[in-house]
């Protein structure tokens, strides 16, 4: 045998074992389901694979008719339709109750930043504080979190008033609730920050041993809240920033092509 004929040989072989495997990569995205919190995720992951599977084929085959006159995105928009409500339903629940959130923390931070501690002068109305380093960190760290919780709460305003359509799931929703996620993150660690420097500089008496407790209870919500969202933060860092094969050249790539399994059987 000529080592032409054992290339035409071996390579069919490689595209059948491909298609082989196909049937466990068929189910590895419902096997992700498991992993992935809520059902709008769960549909990122199958819009992501959709794309996937788009740059292995021919484009011809991506708008191809199947035999009740349905093409691949419709056949996909048939299946998920009722994934697609359920994600919209998930969504719209996960950014009500961050928005109630943001918004308490807006009002609490605005509300501080006008009664400073410690009072104003009655003359020309300047903090009594103003030269200290705690009423420093409490002016900028009330600033961060006015400012985050204000942007956390137009985020998810947004993701209320969205149109949910099918490829918002790819990239536009993920996205925006990861950024409203973060921001309310920012947003209630700069007002634990504000209000420690607030107990430190009334109620201490500039005492650094104070310190340790003010500091110690401050960091209970905090970690409450990282422990509770940082792993949905993180599903969705990684669902909507990485890629499902990671980095692949282009050369190495090769467009799936049934013909070359007729090769192997001589068709």
């Amino acid at each position: 045998m000529t080592l032409g004929n054992v290339r035409i040989f071996t390579e069919p072989i490689k595209i059948l074992s491909i298609i082989i495997s196909c049937t466990w990569l068929e189910d590895w995205p419902r096997l992700m389901y498991s992993t992935r919190t809520g059902a709008a995720l769960q549909l990122q992951r199958e819009l992501r694979w959709r794309e996937e599977v788009k740059k292995f084929v021919f484009p011809t085959y991506i708008t191809q008719e199947n035999i009740f006159k349905e093409t691949p995105d419709m056949v996909f928009t048939r299946e998920h339709e009722n994934l697609v409500k359920d994600g919209e339903k998930w969504m719209k629940t996960t950014a009500e109750s961050c928005s109630i959130t943001a918004a308490l923390i807006t009002t609490i931070v605005f509300a501080a930043a006008i009664t400073v501690p410690g009072g104003s002068n009655e003359g020309n109305g300047i903090p009594l504080f103003k030269n200290k380093i705690p009423f420093i960190i409490f002016a900028v760290s009330d600033e961060i979190s006015l400012f985050a919780s204000s942007m956390a709460l137009l985020v998810f305003l947004s993701i209320l008033t969205a149109r949910f359509a099918e490829n918002d799931f790819l990239v536009s929703l993920p996205r925006r609730l990861f950024i409203g996620l973060f921001s309310l993150l920012l947003s209630t660690t700069a007002m634990m920050v504000a209000f420690s420097a607030t107990l430190f500089l009334v109620f201490c008496d500039e005492k650094l041993w104070m310190l340790a407790p003010i500091c110690g209870l401050a960091f209970i919500p905090i970690a409450f809240f990282v422990g509770l969202q940082f792993p949905l933060m993180v599903d969705l860092f990684r669902s909507t920033y990485i890629r499902i094969f990671g980095k692949q050249r282009k050369s190495i790539i090769r467009r799936f092509n049934p013909d070359d399994i007729r090769l192997l059987f001589g068709k």
